[in-house]
């Protein structure tokens, strides 16, 4: 599966507004410690059919602020949300994004 990379408010919407389990994750490009989440989230989604998106919290940083408004989670970076549908059914970050973790999440 491939990873949709969202730049806009409108990319956003459309992604969150499609039906079923989908995954978001929220990326620093300079931060060694979301490489090593990145690396993990690309891990997983190339062994799954779970959509999943980036959003890059520098270089997009409105659609990053805007995640946390609407989800009511406090930003931090890097981030990962699992949605179903448009609620977060769970959600971490830092060290603790890992593919065992993400496909714990997914399977429940």
């Amino acid at each position: 599966m491939s990873i949709q990379q969202l730049h806009t408010s409108d990319e956003l919407h459309q992604y969150v507004g499609q039906p079923g389990k989908k995954l978001l994750f929220k990326h620093s490009t300079t931060c060694p410690i979301s490489a090593k989440a990145h690396e993990e989230f690309q891990a997983y989604v190339q062994s799954s059919d779970t959509p999943a998106a980036i959003v890059h919290v520098i270089e997009d940083r409105p659609v990053s602020n805007q995640i946390a408004e609407e989800f009511g989670i406090k930003h931090e970076s890097p981030q990962i949300f699992l949605l179903d549908g448009s609620e977060v059914s769970w959600n971490t970050s830092h060290w603790k994004i890992t593919r065992n973790a993400i496909k714990e999440a997914v399977e429940k």
